[in-house]
């Protein structure tokens, strides 16, 4: 006996509402780039600049201490995180502070810095700071360009992918879908203003792959069955096409989020950034793989005849496997 979330047969309509939902897609990114242009995002210490000051104390971490210890003094973005390595013995308790740049300061003060320190020692009389390390407003300035610069980066080795693999409609829509997520990713994170650093940028790269994945899988079967298909009227082959992939979207998507939401509620503080960015563009991508990509191949339209036109990159490299 299986267990089956979705019906072996389904004949759901996708693309009954194309316009409407390709339209509000278009809305969505729009309202999102003007958010992220009014309101902003609420950078951390990777891209703001600040200090990073390790500790080490034969005593546990307790990060909840450590956090409320430190309250007082009105740092701002404060980051702890407690360090685990195998080779570390059992009195060898580590913990990471990240302090953002103060006002008027490149990094966290030296006076600062006295205080953190004598705040943590109320805690733990033992610890003490193996190490501190400044980040100033250019390192960080060089951050947020190079991050970006990765994500697009990306975006344009995967329409080159596409390209080869498909049609250059398919390339286009799918290059779509991408911007869709990305744009309304970093629009949700203008909104709630939760802390924008690297880590959110491994997210939205990790975004990227999940949605162009899930993106390929319905335009593998797509191009199977306009070959199998070829009276068939275009929009009712894409229905075909993404309705028996379905129960390996829901699947896919489905047990992802499982894990994703355990982490969210009670990974903590450390890692929900990354999390909540991952579990947005899970929902997103699997939405945009259907009501983007697909409705951009729809209004673009593809060539049912088989032909490969001469210098047509798109065509004679079609059959390359992933």
């Amino acid at each position: 006996m299986r267990l089956r979330l979705v019906p072996q047969e389904t004949r759901i309509d996708f693309f009954r509402y194309a316009p409407y939902t390709f339209g509000a897609s278009v809305i969505a990114v729009i309202a999102a780039l003007l958010i992220w242009a009014l309101v902003g995002l609420n950078f951390g210490i990777d891209f703001l600049g600040g200090t990073t000051i390790r500790t080490q104390s034969p005593n546990a971490v307790d990060v909840g201490a450590y956090r409320q210890a430190i309250q007082p003094l009105g740092l701002g973005d404060v980051t702890i995180t407690q360090i685990f390595d195998p080779s570390f013995a059992a009195d060898h308790n580590v913990a990471s502070l990240k302090i953002q740049a103060q006002p008027g300061e490149e990094s966290a003060a030296s006076g600062m810095i006295t205080k953190v320190e004598a705040a943590l020692a109320g805690v733990d009389p033992d610890i003490r700071f193996t190490s501190v390390e400044s980040v100033g407003p250019e390192v960080s300035g060089e951050l947020i360009r190079t991050a970006f610069l990765a994500v697009g980066l990306a975006v344009c080795a995967i329409l080159f992918y596409i390209w080869l693999r498909f049609e250059w409609q398919f390339a286009v829509g799918a290059v779509a879908a991408l911007i869709h997520d990305v744009v309304l990713t970093i629009g949700v994170f203008s909104i709630t203003q939760i802390r924008f650093d690297l880590a959110v940028i491994a997210a939205i790269l990790t975004i990227v792959g999940y949605s162009i994945n899930d993106t390929v899988v319905i335009f593998d079967r797509l191009r199977e069955n306009l070959r199998k298909y070829k009276k068939m009227e275009l929009r009712e082959v894409m229905n075909l096409s993404v309705n028996e992939t379905l129960s390996r979207t829901v699947m896919t998507s489905g047990t992802t989020l499982i894990a994703l939401i355990a982490l969210l509620v009670l990974g903590g503080d450390v890692i929900r950034g990354f999390v909540f960015a991952i579990t947005w563009g899970v929902v997103v991508g699997t939405y945009s793989s259907v009501y983007v990509a697909k409705n951009v191949v729809l209004y673009l339209g593809v060539d049912r005849e088989g032909k490969k036109p001469s210098g047509g990159a798109g065509t004679q490299f079609a059959d390359i496997d992933a």
